[in-house]
């Protein structure tokens, strides 16, 4: 091809600016058998189900612990709303990438790679890194902390304990992709296991549990109640897991006609919706306990792991709500590490075709995220970390505009999904939500000098 046709390409709309040579995930693409003939609906939602619950995880991180827990103590149910929306949000956008994925076979760091220019696409792989190391500052800090809860270590060795999970990494992807899902599932169980019995034991009141998933305006206009829900919004759609999410269902091997991607489609949208429902539990169970248990007695400044572990027996009169809340925090930090990895490679080698051995991406990640939480727990201790915490989910929820909106673009061109693009209704319903998220992100900038106060307070 002449440069002159690679101009041509590039000028025509819709056309990729390159042809992607190499498949998402090459150590594990197609690796997993999908029944395309004979085979029963449960036997085909078997095979294709698992991708889901590797997304899903990285909704229910211990991100959302912070963020869930000040926003249950300081406003009641209310912001079970912002739950509710958000949770609605990632299933729409799941859906898009693993249609993106199917379709294209490419993963979004691929279509990014291959339809922008150089310098846009290597600006949104940087922005993509700064969500994926302020993911896994949560993971860091979230197993840091529940190693302290449950065996007395301290934080800072906590900190240095949780980067030697890539050797749990290392030993899953040697064993199979099928092996790191039924990892995952199992402890999405454990996590929501606990949880449910720590709701058990915290009684809500059923009616303004179900009042609370009804919007308020209050959350708007409160700059208070914004800052807790746009945390709660960008640990809940994860910008990285978007990236994530196109890629491993290609781990499925699905025919190549249109038929047998329309089919793929479908019991992967079923798969991640199902898994995003255990997410949307658990993120509002971890609300619900907040709420019935500190914001009913007045301990309305309730925002930090510890504190919360601390109180819970004591308010419930159950010796074991504690524990189970440390087990369920551990299991789900422990979880969030492996997506955070593949993501982390996804993000790589899509945009910069630049392969790094998996020990090695986990090592840099986890450096990254661990330099930033010693510091902070070093200088302002472990109410730092915590702060830490929910400012990390707000840095999240700043990058995922950068996600959505190419995501949305791409699958809405009938030049690059074909019969697949999406129908009207869903792409005004797509927009809407990237509007929503933008919009979000511009108002907290714009009340950001009203709310530095508030935020000195967290930091201090």
């Amino acid at each position: 091809m002449t440069f002159k046709d690679i101009y041509s390409a590039r000028l025509k709309r819709g056309a990729w600016r390159m042809e992607n040579t190499s498949p998402s995930l090459p150590e594990v693409h197609r690796s997993i058998k999908f029944p395309t003939t004979g085979g029963s609906f449960w036997r085909k939602m078997l095979a294709v189900s698992g991708p889901g619950y590797l997304v899903a995880v990285g909704y229910m991180d211990p991100g959302n612990w912070a963020t869930d827990l000040a926003g249950g103590s300081a406003f009641g149910y209310t912001l079970l709303s912002v739950i509710l929306i958000s949770n609605i949000m990632a299933i729409v956008l799941q859906a898009l990438a693993a249609k993106l994925g199917i379709v294209t076979g490419r993963d979004l760091a691929q279509a990014c790679r291959d339809h922008f220019s150089k310098p846009v696409a290597i600006a949104l792989w940087i922005l993509c890194e700064l969500a994926i190391i302020a993911c896994d500052i949560a993971e860091v800090i979230g197993s840091a902390i529940a190693l302290n809860l449950l065996f007395g270590i301290p934080l800072l060795w906590g900190v240095c304990i949780t980067a030697l999970d890539v050797f749990l990494i290392l030993f899953l992807q040697n064993k199979g992709f099928r092996y790191i899902e039924a990892f995952v599932l199992a402890l999405i169980i454990i996590v929501a296991a606990s949880l449910f019995a720590v709701v058990l034991f915290a009684q809500p009141e059923i009616a303004a549990v179900l009042k609370g998933f009804i919007p308020q305006a209050e959350i708007l206009l409160r700059p208070e109640m914004l800052f807790i829900a746009i945390g709660i919004l960008g640990a809940t759609v994860m910008p990285h897991n978007i990236y994530l999410h196109s890629s491993i269902v290609q781990t499925r091997d699905y025919g190549k006609d249109d038929a047998a991607k329309k089919e793929a489609i479908k019991f992967a949208t079923i798969d991640s919706t199902v898994a995003l429902m255990f997410a949307l539990f658990i993120n509002a169970a971890i609300l619900i306990i907040s709420a019935a248990t500190f914001y009913v007695r007045g301990q309305n400044e309730v925002a930090e792991i510890q504190q919360a572990y601390t109180l819970l027996s004591p308010l419930l009169g159950v010796g074991a709500a504690s524990t189970l809340f440390a087990v369920a925090l551990l299991a789900s930090g422990q979880n969030s590490t492996l997506t955070a990895t593949l993501a982390g490679q996804v993000i790589m080698e899509g945009f910069l075709k630049l392969s790094i051995v998996p020990w090695l991406r986990r090592i840099i990640t986890r450096l990254l995220a661990i330099i930033p939480v010693i510091f902070v727990a070093w200088i302002y201790g472990e109410g730092g970390t915590t702060n830490l915490l929910i400012l990390s989910q707000v840095v999240l929820s700043m990058q995922l505009p950068f996600a959505v909106i190419p995501l949305i673009m791409f699958t809405s061109e009938k030049e690059k999904m074909g019969a697949f693009a999406n129908g009207w209704k869903l792409k005004i319903f797509a927009w809407i939500i990237a509007t929503v998220i933008v919009v979000l992100n511009v108002k907290l900038l714009v009340d950001f000098f009203g709310i530095s106060v508030y935020v000195s307070s967290l930091l201090h």
